[in-house]
């Protein structure tokens, strides 16, 4: 599992941002989204993200977690952690 969390200072490229990570994964809070990703995508999300940043003003975070970490996610409140789906249905 993949945890991505960024800071943007534009509202705009904060949409362009947000959109780009509705496409790859699942918003559990503002702005952090958990995905699952094989090499292909996450290489591909990069891309697309570095679009649209400007590295003086903004910070994108990627935080990789193995199974054991993901084992150690406490939630409070609302929400789950998010599954890796075996597949998807489109």
């Amino acid at each position: 599992m993949l945890i991505v969390t960024y800071d943007i200072a534009d509202n705009r490229r904060r949409y362009r941002i947000d959109k780009t990570l509705c496409g790859y994964g699942v918003r559990v809070q503002k702005s952090v989204f958990e995905c699952h990703l094989d090499s292909a995508e996450l290489e591909q999300m990069i891309k697309e993200l570095k679009q649209h940043i400007l590295n003086e003003e903004d910070s994108i975070r990627l935080y990789n977690l193995c199974e054991k970490d993901r084992k150690r996610i406490h939630v409070d409140g609302l929400g789950e952690v998010t599954k890796d789906w075996d597949y998807l249905i489109i």
